[in-house]
């Protein structure tokens, strides 16, 4: 079942705020259980609900007086993100539950976005009321202003995450780390300038993060952890624009979920003012900054309430990013002609043994595997043996590819059951049809 925990980092030892905290995340996990019972009563939720909300703006009220009570210097930053919240967030979801009936999709929604803004506000603005405040960095210069960025980033991914960062690299161009979210956002300056700032976080960093703040094991990425996600990385964006004026990231102008191939054609289009990976033992996550926006058209639609859950399931569900196709040939001829023939619709990947195959399939798994049959040491039957010996991968398609059509090769081929074959001599258009209409069985077949 899920469930936030409450513990001990999330106090700020002020009475009446941490009753108050402890009461909002008893509350969110009551939501949590009613939205797993499939039985659960529309009446009761909806209650629940309005609690939640009515509890929230209550809270805010109380925190506010107490800031004002102790001159707290940041009030007008921290009424500021209590205000968006209340009258604009809140509100947005709130529209989304009514149109739907409160359905079970949209439920999961608002508690996703409330956990995310929950978790990361505590963490960081209720945490600065008692003294947890960090730097404000103005008027450095660039390789000075990176130093102190770096800093920052360290620093809340301890206090938010509860993990330690450590940079890996200044100049990270798209470089592949493995399953990622890509966060993507658009700010607008006081001066009416534009920022474009992605997070991309790995999946097995982000399934930690949530597993832990929920007392579940999250086996994959879904939409709770997407809108989770999507919230902390908000108010992780919001600290660091409360510590770097110069970024005037004073307004969200638009937010939408990047696939990893349109986060490394957005390098081309537009390289970063600032670029950074991250290593934090969990996983990598890179930090993208530019002053522009790199990824412009309607392939790239933006997230909102009424569409969020919609866009969500595309993205998880593979629809927004292009199929991946790895090839494994020891000819690097073959593997060209290929990656030539299938490259303008696919995402292509290549391994010329069957060791390297392995390797890149535990590191990115792939959609269909083109398997060459006739390879030396280690052949086309034995690595799909160890394939299927495989648990976590043993369900990824596999395509033969063989210069051999006579029967008996051809049965001896098919004994292994893979999904089909392929005759290295057919023609190009018959290679690529074929490829084609394998993906199209298959979003019939998945009703996708």
């Amino acid at each position: 079942m899920n469930k936030i925990v409450w513990n001990k980092r999330y106090e700020l030892n002020v009475d009446f705020i941490d009753k108050e905290h402890k009461q909002l995340f008893s509350t969110i996990n009551k939501l949590l259980t009613l939205s797993e019972n499939e039985e659960k009563s529309e009446w009761v939720c909806r209650e629940g609900i309005k609690y939640l909300k009515n509890h929230a703006i209550e809270h805010f009220a109380h925190e506010e007086e107490y800031m004002r009570s102790i001159n707290y210097s940041d009030y007008d930053i921290h009424k500021r993100l209590h205000d968006n919240f209340q009258n604009n967030t809140l509100p947005a979801l709130e529209e989304e539950l009514e149109e739907s009936g409160y359905s079970e999709e949209s439920v999961r929604h608002f508690l996703g976005v409330c956990i995310g803004w929950v978790v990361a506000h505590t963490q960081t603005e209720d945490q600065a009321i008692v003294g947890k405040k960090m730097n404000k960095w103005v008027d450095l210069p660039h390789e000075e202003e990176i130093d102190a960025l770096e800093q920052t980033i360290v620093q809340l991914v301890q206090d938010m995450l509860q993990l330690k960062a450590k940079v890996v690299s200044r100049q990270y161009e798209g470089e592949d780390f493995g399953k990622v979210l890509c966060c993507r956002f658009i700010y607008r300056g006081e001066k009416k300038e534009k920022w474009e700032i992605v997070l991309c976080f790995e999946e097995k960093l982000l399934l930690k993060v949530v597993s832990d703040m929920l007392s579940t094991q999250y086996l994959k990425v879904d939409d709770m952890v997407v809108n989770i996600t999507r919230y902390i990385a908000r108010q992780f964006l919001d600290k660091i624009g409360e510590c770097f004026p110069s970024l005037g990231l004073c307004e969200l102008d638009s937010e939408s979920l990047l696939t990893y191939d349109q986060l490394v054609n957005s390098f081309e289009r537009a390289h970063p003012a600032c670029s950074l990976l991250f290593d934090v033992g969990a996983g990598y996550f890179a930090f993208c900054v530019t002053n522009t926006d790199s990824v412009k058209g309607k392939i790239v639609p933006s997230l909102n309430s009424h569409n969020a859950m919609s866009q969500i399931k595309k993205y998880l569900s593979g629809e927004m990013r292009k199929k991946q196709i790895l090839v494994v040939d020891d000819s690097e001829f073959m593997r060209s002609n290929i990656i030539r023939l299938l490259g303008n619709d696919y995402d292509m990947i290549e391994s010329s043994s069957s060791v390297s195959a392995i390797k890149s399939i535990t590191v990115n798994r792939p959609d269909l595997i083109l398997l060459d049959y006739e390879m030396p040491i280690c052949d086309g039957r034995q690595t799909l043996e160890m394939i299927r010996s495989d648990k976590d991968i043993a369900d990824i398609p596999v395509i033969f590819l063989t210069g051999r059509g006579d029967a008996e090769s051809v049965k001896k081929v098919m004994s292994l059951r893979p999904e089909g074959y392929l005759l290295k001599t057919m023609p190009e258009e018959n290679i690529k049809k074929t490829i084609d209409d394998f993906f199209a069985k298959r979003k019939k077949d998945s009703g996708k």
